[in-house]
C-alpha cells in the first residue's frame, strides 16, 4: 500500500515551488511567511489544490471535497496585490477556509450530500461566510457530508473516507470538514453539529472542533434540520486556530434572532484567554458512564478508548487541574433520551425553501419520498414526515430538556466545577459498514451547552482520539484556555500517513 501510494504521489503534477510547508501550518504561521516574502497567497492556494488532486479522488481517495472553488486562485491574486500595497486586510487574509456543503455560498452548488440539490446555486452568502471573506478569507472548496445532515454518505457523493485508514469512516455528517481539515486540504474548516457532528469528525481526525453555544453563530444560510440544536463553528488542527475563526463568525445576526443572547456575552478576543497554564486550579469533572446504549463495555475497543481517558485525566492533572473522577450525574442515560427533534424538521425546511424560489423542490415532503436520496436517510426523513412542534411528544422533550440541563447545572456547582470531559466516542473510529457506537455527543447539544473537542491519543493501530470538553453557556473562552493548555501541554495532535507532505516530481 504504502509503495503505491508513494508512486501516486509522484505521479502527481506538482506546482508547488516555495519552500514554505503547509502541512499542519496555522493562521499565524501562514500570515508571518506572508510578512517575510517567503509565501504569496497564490503560492498558498495552489499548494491546498495540489493537495486536494493528489488524495481526495486519487491517491487513498478520501472523498472530503464537493466542489472547488472554481475563483480561488483569482481571488488570491487579488489578495496578492491587497497586501503587496496595504498588508494583511483582515484577520483571516487568504486564509482557505473548508465550508460543509450545507452552508450557501453565492455562486457555488450548495448540494446538501444530495443529488437532489447537485444543480442548486444559492444566490446569496451565509451571514458566516460574509462575515469571513470581509475578514480576508478565500472559501477553497465546499466539503462532503451526510445527506441532509446524518451519517456521513450521500447520494450527491458516495462516502467520506477517514485519512487515518481509508477503510474507516471520519464520523458524522461534517464528515467532509474533518477529513479535508485533518489531511490538510486546508488551513481551516466550518462545520454544523446538530447531535455531534462537528465534534464527531474531530475527534475521528484528531482535529479541534467546537460546538457553540446554540444562541453565538448565525445559522442564516444553512439547511436547518432541527433549530433548537442546529450550531455552526469551527473544525481546525489547532485551539488557536478555532479561536481566531470564532473570533470572525461569532455575534448577533439579525437574520438569526437568537444571537441576540450572545450580546455581552462575547470578548473582545477568544485569543486572550490562550494560556499554556490555562488548566491550573481549573475543576474539571469526569463522566466515565457511557452515555449511549449501543456502547459496547466488554470490548477492546471501548478498554482502549478507556485508557486513553485515565491518561487525558492524568495529564490534566500533571497540569495543575483539579479533577473529579468520576464524576456522578443521576439517571444520567433516562435524561439524555429526550428524543423531539424530528418534529421541528419539516416546519424548519419548508419555512428555509420558501426563501429559495431556484431550489429544485419547494416542500419536505419533496425530499423525503425521493428515489435520490440514499435508503437509509430517506427512512429517517420519512419518520420525520407530518410531525410538528405542537406534538405532545415534543413538547414533553423540551421539558426533559430543561431538566436535564438543571441536573447538570447543579452537579456543577455542588461539585464547583468548571467544565465536565468526556471521550467524544466510547469507542475509536469504525469500519465504513459500521457506525461507530458510543456517542457521547448528544449532552451537549440537549442541553445548548458549549463543548470543544481536542484530540486526546491515538489508539495502537493509530486511530485518533478525542475527548469533550463542556461549560456553561457562553463559556467558549474558558474551553479555549483549557483546550490550548491541554493541547500545547500533551502534542497529541499528528497528520495522518495516508496523505503525507507532497514531494516535488525529480
Amino acid at each position: 500500500m504504502l509503495g503505491l501510494l508513494t508512486l501516486i504521489v509522484l505521479l502527481v503534477p506538482f506546482t508547488q515551488v516555495q519552500a514554505f510547508e503547509i502541512m499542519e501550518t496555522t493562521i499565524d504561521e501562514i500570515h508571518a511567511a506572508f510578512t517575510s516574502g517567503e509565501l504569496s497567497c497564490t503560492q498558498l492556494v495552489q499548494g491546498y489544490l495540489d493537495r486536494i488532486e493528489a488524495y481526495d479522488k486519487q491517491g487513498p481517495a478520501i472523498n472530503a471535497i464537493q466542489t472547488v472553488n472554481p475563483n480561488a486562485l483569482s481571488e488570491a491574486a487579488v489578495l496578492d496585490a491587497a497586501f503587496a500595497s496595504g498588508g494583511l486586510v483582515g484577520p483571516l487574509h487568504c486564509i482557505p477556509v473548508l465550508v460543509k456543503d450545507q452552508v450557501e455560498v453565492a455562486g457555488m452548488p450548495t448540494t446538501y450530500g444530495s443529488a437532489i440539490f447537485k444543480d442548486f446555486i444559492p444566490e446569496r452568502d451565509a451571514t458566516i461566510v460574509t462575515r469571513m471573506k470581509e475578514a480576508g478569507a478565500i472559501i477553497l472548496a465546499k466539503t462532503n457530508m451526510g445527506e441532509f445532515a446524518s451519517g456521513y454518505r450521500g447520494s450527491a457523493f458516495g462516502v467520506c473516507r477517514n485519512p487515518y485508514d481509508p477503510a474507516r469512516h471520519p464520523s458524522s455528517s461534517s464528515c467532509g470538514t474533518g477529513a479535508a481539515v485533518a489531511a490538510n486540504f486546508g488551513t481551516v474548516g466550518i462545520a454544523e453539529d446538530t447531535g455531534g457532528s462537528t465534534r464527531g469528525p474531530a475527534s475521528h481526525g484528531g482535529a479541534v472542533g467546537l460546538r457553540p453555544t446554540t444562541q453565538l453563530i448565525s445559522r442564516f444560510g444553512m439547511m436547518p434540520a432541527t433549530p433548537t440544536r442546529d450550531t455552526l463553528g469551527p473544525l481546525t488542527r489547532t485551539v488557536r486556530d478555532a479561536a481566531i475563526l470564532t473570533d470572525v463568525i461569532a455575534g448577533y445576526d439579525p437574520n438569526d434572532p437568537i444571537t441576540a443572547y450572545s450580546v455581552g456575552n462575547i470578548p473582545e478576543s477568544y485569543t486572550d484567554f490562550l494560556d499554556v497554564n490555562g488548566l491550573q486550579g481549573a475543576r474539571i469533572g469526569v463522566i466515565r458512564e457511557p452515555m449511549a446504549g449501543n456502547a459496547r463495555p466488554d470490548s477492546e475497543g471501548y478498554a482502549q478508548v478507556q485508557a486513553i481517558v485515565d491518561q487525558a485525566v492524568e495529564e490534566m492533572r500533571a497540569l495543575g487541574a483539579e479533577v473529579v473522577d468520576p464524576l456522578s450525574i443521576p439517571d444520567l442515560l433516562a435524561l439524555l433520551d429526550v428524543g423531539g427533534g424530528s418534529s421541528e424538521t419539516e416546519e424548519a425546511v419548508n419555512a428555509y425553501l420558501k426563501r429559495h424560489p431556484n431550489a429544485p423542490v419547494s416542500t419536505f415532503r419533496e425530499i423525503a419520498v425521493s428515489d435520490l436520496v440514499v435508503p437509509s436517510r430517506r427512512n429517517s426523513l420519512l419518520n420525520a414526515l407530518n410531525r410538528s412542534t405542537s406534538d405532545p411528544a415534543y413538547l414533553q422533550s423540551l421539558a426533559n430538556r430543561e431538566t436535564l440541563r438543571r441536573v447538570i447545572l447543579q452537579v456543577m456547582a455542588d461539585y464547583e466545577l468548571d467544565a465536565i470531559v468526556y471521550p467524544t466516542f466510547s469507542h475509536p473510529p469504525g469500519l465504513i459498514e459500521d457506525n461507530t457506537p458510543g456517542s457521547n455527543r448528544t449532552l451537549s447539544p440537549a442541553i445548548g451547552f458549549p463543548a470543544l473537542t481536542v484530540p486526546a491519543a491515538f489508539t495502537d493501530d493509530g486511530l485518533p482520539v478525542g475527548i469533550d470538553i463542556m461549560g456553561r453557556p457562553f463559556s467558549e473562552g474558558m474551553l479555549f484556555k483549557f483546550g490550548y493548555a491541554y493541547e500545547q501541554g500533551t502534542h497529541h495532535r499528528r497528520p495522518p500517513s495516508f496523505t503525507p507532505a507532497l514531494t516535488a516530481a525529480p
